[in-house]
């Protein structure tokens, strides 16, 4: 995926401004940041979830899987009603045999048949992962997948994520775990104020940060960041602050 100059304005509120970076086959972006930086923005823009002011990506969102942190589930049809259903809303070839493979690759073959709304908080991320999969799409986006998980979820959907990337799928996603991007990710891009901060390897970034851990390393970026302009009267930030 390459993105190039990426910019979002609601009205005279600035969401994103000149974000650029690429991700290559079989690499996991982590894109870190405060609240209110911008992450969700952009990966929705990614994702073909809203058009961007300014910019370009490419390949374009029907390349794109996408797994928003509002989970994307029919709590009242089973497991794979929903994959079903969502392979066929993509138009995939043999909306059955997707099922099959998706059922295999997640690991709720053994669940297919319950309901989601009965599922656990970690079951049901597994199937919103999995419909976003379900076209097959070289790029998965997850905006805060982890989020909400108790660890030993965590571990099982990280297993399974990372399990893609190996496969060749390149992965972005969000999180407000930096432990967890400094553990996962291939790559780390931190928005500060709806622009780039530094993008680099966890290593690079720690060294950015002038050492003592990549958690220190990334308050110090954040420290270092241009304080935002303030807002126009009577328009709220992300973070639903004003001047």
């Amino acid at each position: 995926m390459e993105v190039r100059a990426i910019g979002k304005r609601y009205g005279a509120l600035r969401a994103l401004e000149g974000v650029s970076f690429t991700v290559r086959a079989g690499e996991m972006l982590a894109v870190i940041g405060p609240n209110g930086a911008g992450k969700t923005t952009l990966l929705s823009i990614l994702a073909g979830a809203q058009r961007p002011s300014s910019g370009s990506v490419t390949p374009g969102a029907a390349s794109v899987g996408w797994a928003p942190q509002q989970q994307a589930v029919y709590s009242r049809l089973s497991v794979a009603e929903n994959l079903e259903l969502f392979a066929r809303l993509e138009k995939v070839p043999d909306p059955r045999a997707a099922v099959e493979r998706m059922l295999e690759q997640t690991g709720l073959r053994a669940r297919s048949r319950e309901l989601v709304g009965r599922l656990s908080g970690g079951n049901r991320q597994r199937v919103n992962v999995a419909l976003a999969l379900i076209a097959d799409p070289p790029v998965l986006v997850l905006d805060e997948p982890s989020a909400s998980l108790d660890p030993p979820q965590r571990v099982r959907l990280w297993e399974f994520v990372c399990g893609l990337a190996r496969a060749g799928t390149a992965v972005v996603f969000s999180t407000h775990d930096v432990a967890e991007a400094q553990r996962l990710a291939d790559r780390v891009l931190v928005l500060v104020d709806g622009r780039v901060a530094i993008d680099a390897v966890p290593e690079q970034v720690e060294r950015a940060g002038g050492g003592g851990g990549f958690e220190a390393a990334f308050l110090e970026i954040l420290r270092r960041a241009p304080e935002p302009a303030p807002a126009p009267d009577g328009i709220t930030d992300e973070r639903g602050t004003g001047p």
